[in-house]
């Protein structure tokens, strides 16, 4: 009853940490969204242009990388290993482009980027092969066969993993505290450190937070997939 009496003054601070994890997780997202279309569609790609072959293998070095380390040393690298080389050369800081905040949705774009290819790629071959055969032989051209017939059909299939890496980003954010953007761990662990008798409790309680949106998306992915396969 104490902890509920006390923790009132904090609700403003958690709420305000809530809704900054959720824009980094809109915004990292939406852009990820566009990075991962470009990347899948590259990965999927036939051309034998030596242009395409190379953008490709740069593509799936991206994919193994991002894929292949912890998002915590992806972090580190991001905000402080660039942050020591270009500032000698070049006077960089993530300071003089927005801070922690853009730094953090840097970092969440580049890793949901890469899983959002992988996504887009299986989505796009699960396109039965005789609609682009069909598309190619009415005269469409690549670019408007994957634009009109090929990702609107792709995109009803990826609508669940879409939704379901949306959650993956706002867990992933709680990452970020190590570099002190303001998102919900990083307020819980400040105020954990003023209040240090009820930390289980506090801890708990900035749980509740991300427990909420992971529900509620987690159901909005099971009606989407349901819907998905009812307009199969």
């Amino acid at each position: 009853m104490t902890f509920l009496i006390n923790v009132q003054k904090y609700v403003p601070r958690f709420i305000s940490a809530f809704f900054v994890t959720i824009r980094l997780a809109v915004i990292s997202l939406i852009l990820a969204s566009v990075v991962g279309i470009l990347v899948g569609v590259c990965n999927t790609s036939k051309s034998k242009n030596p242009v395409m072959v190379f953008l490709r293998g740069l593509c799936k070095v991206y994919i193994e990388i991002i894929r292949g380390t912890p998002m915590l040393v992806q972090i580190l690298i991001i905000y402080y290993g660039i942050t020591s080389a270009l500032r000698p050369l070049f006077g960089f800081t993530w300071q003089a482009v927005g801070g922690y905040f853009t730094a953090g949705v840097v970092v969440l774009t580049l890793n949901a980027g890469a899983y959002m290819a992988e996504i887009v790629r299986a989505g796009i071959e699960a396109v039965d092969v005789g609609q682009i055969e069909a598309a190619r032989s009415l005269g469409l051209t690549a670019g408007k066969t994957m634009t009109k017939i090929i990702l609107p059909q792709a995109i009803r299939t990826m609508l669940p993993s879409i939704i379901n890496q949306f959650i993956i980003s706002i867990k992933d954010t709680s990452l970020l505290s190590t570099i002190g953007v303001p998102e919900l761990t990083n307020t819980g662990q400040i105020i954990a450190a003023v209040w240090s008798s009820q930390t289980l409790a506090l801890y708990s309680f900035m749980a509740c937070f991300y427990l909420v949106i992971c529900f509620v998306l987690s159901r909005v992915s099971k009606v989407v997939e349901r819907k998905m396969s009812y307009g199969r």
